[in-house]
């Protein structure tokens, strides 16, 4: 079958140990296809020091990963980061086969200057098209230190607890037609607790606790549409474009019966769609509708519209833009959208502006090249504008 030759490819190519990936058939003969299996390798241990600057602060990170550990496929990462957040020192461990099965295995402890996480997820997910179910959980904690930000400088603080626990199970039909429908259920315990920080030099903008626990079914549908190219957003690897339609919706119901400090329905829509070809020109469209009914009363409200237009102008030459808006209302003041240098707004101070509605507009020029230094790196290049900015309330 062409079509799971090119969805182990696709398979292969999520791997990041590996640069490229292809499966071809080389010989047939009574009913026996004979398939090859290409792939190129990375160099996987990876030691790292990065200081940088963006948005007018600093940020220093030093790490040791192994992205293919004993050739199982496993990544492990140690990462030290001081940057204007936080100073913290994690442990990462990914394994997407886990014992050989589809079941994939993520852990990271990290110890920072404001607090502690720990995130746990053990998953197997719809790995391909045809996959009948999935099923996994989630655990994760957290502890840190908040700043809200008013022109990139640190205006009030408060500190947050998050407790976000769950377990799902989902179930399909399979392929059929070119489509994809699948369902899912589950269990979600979300708390967040918000205090003012210990001996805080900041005004304190404090948010109100939340604790959401609820059940929710989701229902998706995609259809079968891949394509893949190179030098689009990476220079001269094959890159996986999804053009195809997919719609998603999922709906839950919070009450103090099963623990919640109370009653709320939970719902989220997402579309998305490819237009055109990725060889010529091509618009990515993708949009999503999130929000809580507290009590009736619409609460954490956000749509937003992301649109991704490639037009290949020659090999390698390539016009680039993007739109990505969002509109919001009474949102949660821990969930407010926030622009600036670490948000694609490039040049401008960190966290520029925050407040309810955003919109951010890209056009770039990019250029990529055949220079390949020693076989490490690949060159290219790109002449960019970016235009934003922020609207709503703000709590500063």
């Amino acid at each position: 079958s062409s079509r799971l030759l090119e969805e182990s490819e696709r398979l292969l190519r999520k791997n990041a140990f590996f640069y490229d990936a292809k499966v071809e058939p080389v010989r047939y003969e009574n009913g026996v296809v004979d398939i090859r299996v290409r792939t190129r390798d990375l160099w996987t241990l990876m030691p790292g020091i990065s200081i940088s600057r963006s948005g007018g602060e600093n940020r220093v990170r030093l790490s040791l990963s192994e992205r293919n550990l004993l050739g199982r496929g496993v990544s492990l990462r140690a990462n030290y980061v001081d940057n204007v957040d936080r100073e913290s020192t994690s442990i990462e461990y990914f394994d997407r086969n886990l014992g050989r099965t589809w079941t994939t295995l993520f852990l990271e402890f990290a110890d920072s200057s404001d607090g502690n996480t720990s995130n746990v997820r053990l998953i197997r997910p719809f790995y391909q098209l045809d996959a009948r179910w999935s099923a996994g959980g989630t655990f994760y904690e957290d502890t840190r230190e908040v700043s809200f930000y008013d022109l990139g400088n640190e205006a009030a603080e408060y500190a947050a607890d998050t407790d976000s626990h769950s377990a799902f199970f989902g179930w399909s039909p399979g392929l059929q037609d070119g489509w994809v429908r699948r369902w899912t259920a589950g269990l979600v315990y979300d708390s967040n607790d918000f205090s003012p920080v210990p001996e805080g030099t900041l005004p304190a903008v404090i948010p109100a606790d939340r604790k959401l626990v609820y059940p929710f079914l989701g229902v998706e549908l995609l259809e079968d549409r891949f394509e893949s190219t190179s030098n689009r957003d990476q220079i001269e690897r094959t890159e996986d474009f999804y053009l195809g339609t997919r719609l998603w919706a999922s709906v839950g119901y919070a009450t103090e019966d099963f623990g919640a400090d109370r009653e709320s329905v939970l719902y989220r829509f997402e579309a998305s769609s490819g237009f055109g070809s990725m060889e010529k020109k091509a618009l990515l469209l993708s949009s999503s509708l999130t929000g809580r009914l507290d009590e009736g009363e619409s609460a954490n409200t956000e749509i937003s519209l992301n649109a991704r237009y490639y037009n290949q102008i020659s090999d390698k030459r390539l016009f680039f833009m993007t739109l990505d808006a969002s509109a919001g209302d009474n949102l949660d003041l821990d969930n407010l959208v926030d622009l600036g240098g670490d948000t694609g707004l490039r040049g401008y101070p960190l966290r520029y502006q925050t407040g309810e509605s955003r919109v951010l507009l890209t056009i770039e020029e990019r250029y990529f090249t055949d220079w390949y230094p020693f076989r490490l790196f690949r060159v290219g290049g790109a002449a960019f504008v970016d235009i934003g900015r922020v609207w709503g309330d703000n709590p500063l």
